[in-house]
């Protein structure tokens, strides 16, 4: 069975917890990430309302922590995520809550 990582960016603070977790975990370079947050807006709506959204998206650099998924942790990217966007887990799984949530949602597959 085949896992992923679901990232449901509707309620992603832009905290950035996710990339300094997984540089950290993998000891990554400066310039270069595992996951980056990037960020859309903001914009101000016709109704007078402001949009912004930050999304996470990982990078190919990503392995979805294999060592640690071994040793039965999380990814360390979803373990750091202060707002708990993030979900790993099987496909299928992932899949039925990605249709339940329906809109600014992902699934990621290394």
């Amino acid at each position: 069975m085949k896992n992923g990582l679901l990232i449901d960016y509707r309620y992603c603070s832009g905290c950035h917890s996710c990339e300094v977790a997984c540089k950290s975990e993998h000891d990554i370079p400066v310039g270069k990430w595992g996951i980056k947050v990037f960020e859309n807006g903001p914009w101000k709506l016709p109704d007078g309302t402001w949009h912004w959204d930050c999304i996470p998206a990982p990078t190919e650099i990503c392995d979805l922590c294999a060592d640690r998924v071994k040793q039965g942790k999380e990814p360390s990217c979803v373990q750091h995520c202060q707002a708990k966007v993030m979900q790993y887990g099987p496909l299928s799984e992932l899949a039925k809550k990605a249709e339940e949530i329906g809109e600014k949602v992902v699934i990621f597959l290394p």
